[in-house]
């Protein structure tokens, strides 16, 4: 098993990857680009793992089976740190620190590798932070940036790193990953990269969540009952419960354990009070939590309105007879009843509205707000 083997479809990517392993001699600085579901973070990580694979033969690193393949790749590795956010943007605070551990020499291996997820949250003042230590770092050092574009990051930086760019794999190669590394059928794997768009995270997830397959079919389908303004209103409501719901779920999980973490830590039991010398710990705990939350409810939203595209989209492959696959292709009579209700180009405005919503909630307007403009917009043309 190999390292690269969880990143189908990037068969030119990996080449290029694996010579500059071999050369042995790696530039300083990496910006990993791609689209959500290309797999650039775990192109980041994968080829951290080749460069501190263990293996003699340069040509054969990322061999997925020595310790440091495996410890790298389960995050625990003590020369490779994977820095990924929970705020809406990286703080400067976080980025000084990840400077101070680059001066640091690596301990076991060859090399000390930081991989930064999500590089496009980083705000202009944020980056200039980063910047000299990106054009000087010790020779040591690696940085790897994930980020959607290169446009995503500032041009300063972006001139200063070996540029890698991905592509979202096609479906078949998803599918054969799902029956491969998590066994299963290929009924299933095909439904999941089909949905999913090829996005292998969400194809994964779609694969193993039955709760998960419900809401998305709930999201894509509320379009069908659109018809009036209170309609419009209710689909609104309904739609931001339903992302809300899921990311409350895996976040307050997640804060349980953190703070049942810091009470094992502090020797306190699960139900005595919290003295007060130890509040702050808690606080910051709480605090972190809601941003968390906040961040996790807009991620999830934005993941169903991309869900609700793929309704307008296949509409509008029906509309306009090309032939395309369909990605709901098992609501094939509704999606033809209702393009033959309408016209192409109220189909394209409808698909302008979502993505207009995406833009508003990125640009933190009232979720509930910009849904129901969304949803007042999708209602039938006359």
């Amino acid at each position: 098993m190999s390292v690269w083997d969880d990143l189908p479809g990037q068969e030119k990517t990996i080449t290029a990857l694996r010579r500059a392993v071999a050369e042995g001699n790696p530039a300083h600085a990496w910006l990993f680009t791609g689209p959500p579901g290309s797999g650039r973070s775990n192109a980041a990580r994968a080829f951290a793992a080749a460069l501190q694979c263990q293996l003699p033969d340069p040509a054969m690193r990322g061999c997925g089976e020595c310790k440091a393949c495996v410890t790298v790749l389960a995050g625990t590795h003590p020369d490779v740190a994977l820095i990924a956010t929970e705020k809406v943007n990286y703080q400067i605070e976080d980025v000084r620190e990840l400077i101070t551990k680059a001066q640091d020499r690596p301990s076991t291996a060859p090399w000390r590798v930081i991989i930064v997820e999500d590089a496009d949250r980083m705000t202009e003042r944020t980056t200039n932070v980063l910047l000299k230590s990106i054009e000087e770092p010790p020779p040591h050092t690696v940085w790897i940036l994930c980020a959607p574009s290169p446009a995503d990051v500032l041009v300063t930086i972006r001139s200063r790193c070996r540029s890698v760019s991905l592509a979202v794999p096609n479906r078949a190669a998803v599918a054969e990953l799902l029956v491969r590394r998590d066994g299963l059928t290929a009924e299933q794997a095909e439904f999941a990269a089909r949905v999913s768009q090829s996005h292998i995270g969400i194809a994964r997830r779609l694969a193993r969540d039955e709760e998960a397959r419900r809401r998305r079919d709930r999201t894509v389908r509320l379009p069908l009952r659109i018809r009036s303004v209170s309609d419009a209103v209710m689909a609104a409501a309904e739609l931001v419960e339903l992302s809300t719901a899921e990311a409350t779920a895996s976040s307050t999980e997640r804060s349980e354990a953190e703070a049942t973490a810091l009470r094992t830590a502090l020797g306190l039991a699960t139900d005595s009070p919290v003295p007060p010398q130890q509040r702050s710990q808690f606080k910051a705990l709480e605090e972190n939590a809601k941003r968390r939350a906040r961040r996790s409810t807009h991620d999830a939203l934005d993941r169903s309105l991309i869900d609700m595209t793929t309704f307008f989209r296949d509409v509008l492959v029906l509309q306009l007879r090309s032939g395309t696959d369909l990605v709901n292709d098992y609501l094939s009579d509704n999606l033809h009843a209702y393009a033959n209700a309408s016209r192409p180009e109220a189909t394209v405005a409808k698909i302008d509205a979502i993505a207009q919503a995406r833009v508003r909630i990125g640009a933190n307007v009232a979720p509930l707000l910009a849904i129901e403009a969304m949803m007042l917009a999708l209602r039938p043309t006359k």
